[in-house]
């Protein structure tokens, strides 16, 4: 493989009956940026195929040497043209210049972060992320000898704990589960001012809601596992570049450290993908309703919601997010742990993301 290969191309980018990528909504967009390939004109499958070959014939050894130097599919670790598909409406939602799939959001974090860092680097994120994201930063990158400041979620501290050696600032849109809200607008220009990779793990807020990529971020991660896959029967992540170095970086380390998504998987994506748009706005209506609900209701404490007027996040939120406040909320019971494991033990225990 070499450094000519480019994300896969949309039927969008090209044109479809006039269309171009600007002149039609997410809505759209999540149904018709299919990969463009050369398919004859009546053979054009409505559902892009689930391509499960391991491996494939090429013409000759000049085709394949061909392959190798500009991209193309000769093994399934290398790529695959069902996580095509999806790298292709992944990239359309998120203006990025391209997107890579993985087999879960960890893998698409992992490799995403060691493709910006190396021994004697620096890195920077926020405490308030993730469980497995914090173990991995916490108590593996010291591992390989890269320098670790955890933070909080307000720039002032990304700005104050900023060394020479700083190559990434890592956070969240939305932190999980504390509910507090990043400025990315604020956080992509305090990475540029420094010429240091910004990083996001927009699980919460989804492409639909937020575009980090558009205020200036360069990578921007998805567990495809939650909204974006919708039905609770995938694992998949999705890291997403704002340019195709940076997108040519993720993917050919992806290719080293073989954290593909399964193309059976990435056609459940793909169908999760047709109704992201649909879903998250009902999403959203449900939790605010829920969090208006909760915030009066004499067992609740505290909820922590964007949506509602007394977090400290919501005007953020408001401008930086549209058409919704996300689904994600976090609320303390009264009485402590008894009462909040006798909601849970009581709780439906078959709702879906």
């Amino acid at each position: 493989m070499s450094v000519h290969w480019r994300p896969p191309l949309t039927q969008l980018e090209v044109g479809v009956d006039g269309l171009k990528v600007d002149d039609v909504k997410d809505d759209t967009k999540v149904i018709i940026a299919r990969p463009h390939h050369t398919y004859k004109d009546e053979e054009v499958p409505v559902i892009p195929p689930i391509v499960h070959s391991a491996t494939y014939r090429v013409k000759s050894v000049q085709h394949y040497s061909d392959i190798l130097q500009e991209g193309g599919c000769i093994y399934v670790r290398l790529n695959n043209p069902t996580c095509e598909a999806v790298e292709c409406s992944m990239k359309i939602l998120e203006h990025g210049a391209g997107s890579v799939t993985f087999g879960s959001g960890m893998a698409a974090i992992t490799t995403s972060l060691l493709s910006f860092l190396k021994a004697g680097d620096h890195v920077v994120s926020s405490a308030s992320i993730y469980s497995g994201t914090y173990d991995f930063i916490k108590n593996h990158l010291p591992q390989l000898n890269i320098e670790v400041t955890f933070v909080g979620f307000a720039i002032e501290e990304f700005e104050k704990a900023l060394r020479p050696n700083t190559k990434v600032l890592y956070s969240e849109s939305i932190s999980n589960p504390r509910v507090s809200v990043l400025d990315v607008e604020a956080f992509a220009k305090l990475g540029q001012s420094r010429n240091v990779t910004t990083m996001i793990d927009a699980t919460l807020s989804t492409p639909i809601l937020l575009k980090p990529i558009d205020y200036g971020v360069d990578i921007v991660i998805h567990s495809g596992t939650k909204y974006l896959g919708g039905h609770s029967d995938l694992c998949a992540g999705i890291s997403s570049a704002r340019t195709e170095d940076q997108w040519r970086r993720v993917f050919m380390n992806r290719r080293s450290f073989g954290g593909i998504l399964s193309p059976f998987e990435a056609s459940l994506l793909l169908r999760g993908l047709r109704t992201l748009p649909l879903r998250m706005r009902r999403e959203c209506e449900n939790a605010q309703r829920l969090a208006e609900y909760l915030s009066g209701h004499p067992g609740v404490s505290t909820v922590f919601y964007p949506g509602l007027k007394d977090h400290p996040d919501h005007e953020l939120t408001k401008r930086q997010m549209k058409g919704g406040f996300g689904a994600m909320i976090n609320f303390d019971i009264k009485g402590g742990l008894e009462p909040a494991k006798a909601f849970v033990q009581v709780s439906p225990a078959d709702g879906h993301r």
